[in-house]
C-alpha cells in the first residue's frame, strides 16, 4: 500500500511539473480544469477570512499539495494536482499572518477527503464533498521582527483533564501576556486519549499567541490500519502533519516523523522514528525554494538522532550552513552535536536539542503544596519549556525555562550535608546544570578560599533524584504515580570538594556556563565537622 501510495505521489508530482510549465506560457488553457485544484491567495485587508472585491491576490507566495510546492502568480492564483486524501497549505511568508482560530490554531490549510476519514475511534474528517473551484488562502500583513522569540513545549502529555489542569497551572499562568511571538508542541500533545486535544488546545490558548503543533506516537490513531490514516484526528484539529513557515529571518519546518506500523489492540503498538519517501519529497521541495544563508528549524516529536533514515534528511540539510533542529519524546533534555561519525557529512556539526518536557517524567511524583506532581524528569532536570531567541540567519539562543521557578533557576547540587574535614578530598559533589553541554564550563570553591577548580562531565544518573526514586514510595492512590525510574544525565558534572576550611559553617560556590556561554551561579550551605559523621542523605533516611 506504501509503494502505490508514493507511486500515486510520485505522478501527482510530475503532473504538477508539466502544469507548471503550462502555466508559465500561452499555453495555460491547455490544462484541464478538472484536474488540478485552483484557488488565490490575498490579501485579507477586513481579516474576515473571506475574499472581497477589493482584496487582492498575493503573488509569489508557495502553496503545497503535502509534496509538490507552486508559487502564486502576479494575480495570486495557484493551481496544484490532487487525489482524495490531500491536504493543501500555504508556506506563510515573512511578514504575513494566516488567521487563527479561536484556540489561536493557525488556520493556513484545505484538507480535500470528498468521502471523509475512515472510521475510527475518535473522529476524524468529515466528508468535504466536491472540491471547491477556489480554494482561497487569506493572509494579513504583519511587521515580524528579526529578533524575536519563541515558545517550544516539549510532551504536555496530559492524559486526562486534571492533568490539563496541570499544564495550566504549571506553564501556561506563567507565559500570559509573555512577548514571544508564537508557540509550538513537539508532539505528545496528549496521552493517547485524542479527546483532549480540545480542553488542552483551550488552555494552552490562554497564553494568547498563535500555536503551532507537531504530530507525536501519542497524538495519533491507534486504531488505523496503516500509517497514511494514523493522523486523521490530528488533520482534523491542526492540519496537515508537516508543513512550513516563515517568521522574521527563519524558516521553520514542522515534520511528522512518527511511522505508524499497524493497528494495535488496547491503545498500543508498533512505531518508528522516521520519514517515507512523500515527506522527503516536500522537504526537498520546500528547501530548494528557500536560500541557503536563511537559518532553517527543523521541529520534530522523535529525535533526528533515532530516525531509521536520519542519513537521508541529512543529505538535505548538511550543504546549509545555518540549520537547527529540536525534538521531544525522550522526557530528559540533551543537546547533541551531529558529527560526521554519525553519518553527518556537513562541514560543522549539526545543532539538535531534544527539548525539556512540560510533563516532566509523565505527571509523576509526590504532589507539592499546589497539588501538582513534582514531576522530575528523568535526568534530574525539573520540567518546564524552552524559549528559542533568534537573531537574522544567527543559531538560535536556547534558555531553559523551570516550571513556577525563577529564570535564574538553571542547576542544582547534590553534596553531603555534613563532612568531616579529614574526607573534604574525596568527598564528591555533583553539579547538575539542566542547559549545559559538553563545552559547559562547572567549577566550585569555598567562598572564602577564592580558587575555583573544575568539575569533570559524567555520565551518571543524577544522584539527588536517585535519592528521591529510592525513599519515594510506591503511591497507591491515584491521581499520583510514583516518580519515574532515573536515566544517565547529559548535563551532570561531578568532582571532589576543595581542600582549604577549617570545621565550622562554610559556603560552596558555584558557578557554570551554559549553551549560550552564559554564567549561572548559586551557593550552597555545608557543614564541616572534626569527627565522622552520617551524611545528611543517610540521617534523612533513617
Amino acid at each position: 500500500m506504501n509503494a502505490l501510495f508514493n507511486w500515486v505521489r510520485g505522478t501527482r508530482h510530475a503532473i504538477t511539473s508539466l502544469a507548471c510549465l503550462f502555466l508559465s506560457s500561452s499555453f495555460f488553457t491547455v490544462v484541464r480544469a478538472d484536474s488540478l485544484a485552483t484557488g488565490v491567495v490575498f490579501n485579507d485587508l477586513n481579516r474576515n477570512g473571506m475574499r472581497e472585491n477589493n482584496e487582492p491576490g498575493l503573488p509569489g507566495v508557495r502553496v503545497s499539495n503535502q509534496v509538490d510546492i507552486v508559487e502564486t502568480d502576479a494575480e495570486g492564483r495557484w493551481q496544484l494536482a490532487y487525489d482524495d486524501d490531500v491536504t493543501f497549505f500555504l508556506i506563510k511568508p515573512q511578514d504575513w499572518q494566516p488567521p487563527v482560530d479561536h484556540h489561536q490554531l493557525p488556520r493556513f490549510f484545505y484538507t480535500h477527503k470528498p468521502h471523509g476519514s475512515p472510521k475510527q475511534q475518535y473522529p476524524g474528517v468529515d466528508p468535504t464533498g466536491e472540491l471547491p473551484e477556489s480554494i482561497d488562502f487569506p493572509l494579513h500583513k504583519v511587521h515580524e521582527p528579526r529578533v524575536f522569540e519563541a515558545i517550544f513545549f516539549g510532551d504536555p502529555q496530559p492524559r486526562n483533564l486534571r492533568e490539563v489542569e496541570y499544564v495550566g497551572h504549571d506553564v501556561v499562568e506563567e507565559l500570559i501576556g509573555t512577548t514571544a511571538k508564537f508557540g509550538v508542541t513537539l508532539g505528545d500533545i496528549v496521552f493517547d486519549d485524542l479527546s483532549i486535544f480540545e480542553p488542552f488546545n483551550a488552555t494552552v490558548a490562554l497564553i494568547g499567541i498563535p500555536w503551532y503543533n507537531v504530530i507525536g506516537n501519542h497524538d495519533i490513531n491507534y486504531d488505523a490500519a496503516n500509517d497514511r490514516d494514523s493522523d486523521e484526528t490530528f488533520t482534523r484539529i491542526y492540519g496537515p502533519s508537516y508543513y512550513a513557515f516563515d517568521y522574521g529571518a527563519v524558516h521553520f519546518l514542522v515534520l511528522d516523523n512518527v511511522l505508524w506500523g499497524g493497528e494495535a489492540p488496547g491503545g498500543s503498538g508498533s512505531y518508528t522514528g522516521g520519514l517515507d519517501q512523500a515527506q522527503l519529497d516536500f522537504i526537498r521541495n520546500d528547501l530548494s525554494r528557500v536560500p541557503e544563508d536563511k537559518l532553517v528549524v527543523l521541529m520534530m516529536h522523535i529525535p533526528l538522532t533515532s530516525m531509521i533514515n536520519r542519513e537521508d534528511l541529512y543529505r538535505l540539510i548538511e550543504n546549509r550552513p545555518y540549520t537547527f533542529s529540536i525534538s521531544g519524546h525522550t522526557h530528559w533534555q540533551s543537546h547533541q552535536l551531529i558529527r560526521k561519525e554519525d553519518g553527518w557529512l556537513g562541514a560543522k556539526p549539526h545543532h539538535h536539542l531534544i527539548n525539556v518536557t512540560v510533563s516532566g517524567s509523565w505527571w509523576s511524583g509526590l504532589p507539592d503544596e499546589y497539588g501538582i506532581p513534582h514531576t522530575t524528569m528523568r535526568d534530574g532536570a525539573p520540567n518546564g519549556y524552552t524559549s528559542l531567541r533568534f537573531s537574522e540567519n544567527k543559531l538560535p539562543e536556547v534558555y531553559f525555562k523551570a516550571s513556577r521557578k525563577p529564570e535564574d533557576f538553571q542547576m542544582s547540587v547534590f553534596v553531603d550535608e555534613r563532612i568531616p574535614v579529614q574526607s573534604l578530598q574525596t568527598t564528591a559533589v555533583y553539579v547538575n546544570v539542566f542547559n549545559g553541554w559538553e563545552e559547559s564550563v562547572v567549577e566550585v570553591r569555598w567562598k572564602e578560599a577564592g580558587v575555583w577548580h573544575a568539575l569533570e562531565k559524567t555520565l551518571e544518573n543524577d544522584p539527588g533524584l536517585q535519592a528521591v526514586f529510592d525513599r519515594e514510595p510506591e503511591i497507591p492512590k491515584a491521581p499520583f504515580r510514583r516518580i519515574s525510574a532515573p536515566v544517565a544525565s547529559n548535563h551532570l558534572w561531578k568532582g571532589n570538594l576543595p581542600q582549604g576550611v577549617s570545621a565550622g559553617i562554610h559556603v560552596l560556590e558555584v558557578r557554570a556556563t551554559d549553551v549560550n556561554g552564559k554564567w549561572h551561579r548559586l551557593e550552597r550551605i555545608i557543614g564541616i565537622t572534626e569527627n565522622p559523621v552520617v551524611s545528611g542523605l543517610q540521617d534523612a533516611v533513617e
